[in-house]
């Protein structure tokens, strides 16, 4: 008969006969952590743990899937609206993709010229979330974590307490010090910088599409991708690069983001799904808390009532429903929308009773003016011929297609 082992004297054993085995107290390594740097790996188990909603189940991932390029609605029977915690908590607006968020400045005004008149105004860019109410994506952590229809967190410290005595405690401890839950306020600055730092890492901009190898010479773009490239481009055409920005002598992806970083108004039509803006239209950007305070004297905060934040295009097609609402469910929808919204409104919006399309329904009538309406395609009137014809629509979906990243085996 064997002599019994000690637990400390079993350890020794075990760590001289397997001497591959982690060492006593180091952090596991998950299979899909490869890569990742100590700091990323605390983010992402952060961004993935579903023991810090109330009730437990719903983590950051849950809305922002990695299988559709981290946008998602986990679950919700409402596919515009992402399912919280709660039974039949909702959400009010469509999620975003956090792909390529890292790029977004932080939330400010800029400098902003007419290319017509020359003048130069001042026009809010950056930021995070649809209406830019955080500064960064540091700032945005606590958002989804702390809101009662997403993770319903009762606050911060409940959040750090969670991680402190749940698995991955020890990771914590390696990247920040055995001190690092002692101060809760500073223990979740810390926690969500490690956040920051998973959502900044390359896996969520791995600059890996189609379009990208085009870029890089190691790919060729078809004729239709190419058509609706050249579409995209032309400021009599599409327009799309007005917003959805890029530079035109670069072959370097990363200036070829696909968005200005600004916000706009383009009077999407209403999504009688979403049962939270019934009775209060959601009027983004000009409710933005503390907006009073950042913009320049005299700027009139009305004037952005119903402007969301240029998205990136970027794994467009696979980061539907679109639009702040979600009101489209198909990218080709939406790229007919923004050609013919003015030519043939009755296709997008509601009749009123003489029959006369509703425009910008989903706005109250004191904001619609603030609508896009002067840039191309947007500058046109019913029944004149839109800017973009049927094979124009369907080419621009075509180059649409190329931006989406590719997956790893």
């Amino acid at each position: 008969m064997l002599p019994p082992f000690s637990t400390r004297g079993a350890l020794i054993f075990l760590l001289a006969a397997f001497p591959w085995l982690p060492p006593v107290g180091a952090v596991a390594l998950e299979a899909d952590e490869a890569g990742l740097t100590p700091i990323e790996r605390l983010g992402k188990r952060i961004f993935e743990d579903k023991s810090l909603s109330r009730p437990a189940g719903v983590s950051c991932a849950s809305c922002h899937d990695a299988a559709t390029a981290f946008q998602g609605a986990n679950g919700s029977p409402i596919p515009a609206v992402a399912r919280g915690s709660l039974p039949n908590s909702l959400g009010k607006r469509n999620t975003p993709t956090i792909m390529y968020a890292s790029f977004a400045p932080p939330f400010g005004f800029i400098d902003d010229k007419d290319e017509e008149t020359g003048k130069v105004e001042k026009t809010p860019a950056g930021g995070q979330f649809l209406d830019g109410r955080a500064s960064d994506l540091l700032a945005q952590v606590e958002g989804p974590l702390l809101d009662p229809l997403e993770m319903n967190a009762p606050s911060k410290r409940f959040a750090v307490e969670a991680i402190r005595d749940g698995a991955y405690a020890t990771l914590a401890k390696e990247v920040y010090g055995e001190k690092v839950f002692d101060d809760p306020d500073a223990a979740f600055e810390k926690l969500a910088q490690a956040v920051v730092a998973f959502e900044s890492s390359a896996r969520f901009h791995p600059f890996a599409s189609k379009f990208d190898d085009y870029l890089r010479g190691k790919a060729e773009l078809t004729a239709i991708e190419k058509k609706g490239f050249e579409l995209f481009k032309d400021p009599k055409k599409g327009n799309c690069i007005a917003c959805h920005a890029g530079k035109e002598d670069s072959r370097n992806p990363q200036d070829w983001l696909f968005t200005d970083f600004t916000y706009d108004a383009l009077g999407a039509p209403k999504n009688p799904a979403i049962a939270a803006t019934a009775s209060a239209p959601d009027l983004g950007l000009c409710k933005r808390p503390g907006l009073d305070k950042l913009a320049p004297a005299g700027f009139k905060i009305d004037s952005l009532c119903g402007a969301f934040k240029v998205p990136t295009l970027r794994n467009i097609a696979v980061t539907g429903p679109y639009l702040h609402n979600g009101v489209f469910t198909k990218l080709r929808d939406v790229v007919a929308f923004y050609a013919t919204r003015d030519t043939d409104p009755a296709q997008w919006y509601p009749k009123d009773e003489k029959g006369k399309a509703k425009k910008f329904d989903d706005l109250p009538e004191t904001y619609r003016e603030n609508v896009n309406v002067k840039e191309a395609p947007y500058d046109r009137k019913e029944g004149q011929k839109a800017r973009l014809s049927e094979k124009d629509i369907d080419a621009i979906v075509a180059f649409l297609e190329t931006l989406t990243d590719k997956q790893k085996p």
